[in-house]
């Protein structure tokens, strides 16, 4: 097995986060985001009853960084697991 380049692994896993919350910040801030969720209830069969709040940019910064933070925690520890598993 190749080994795993933990750094590596945790800034993809990283960067994948802050993007994937970086779109929801940019869905809320051009007034996307309530129908969007809305509708991803509504083909769940659930009731919607969540509000999106007003954007806020220090609010959608401090989540994009903490979600790349946990992001690159988590694939620095996969990566480190890995390799350990597969010596």
């Amino acid at each position: 097995m190749q080994r795993i380049n933990p750094n590596k692994a945790g800034l993809a896993l990283g960067a994948l986060l802050a993007c994937w919350h970086l779109t929801w910040a940019l869905l809320v801030a051009l007034g996307l985001a309530q129908p969007f969720i809305d509708f991803l209830f509504w083909i769940h069969f659930i009731k919607p009853i969540y509000v999106i709040e007003p954007f806020e940019i220090l609010r959608a910064a401090i989540l994009v960084l903490v979600t790349g933070c946990i992001g690159y925690i988590a694939g620095y520890i996969f990566g480190l697991v890995w390799n350990r598993l597969h010596r």
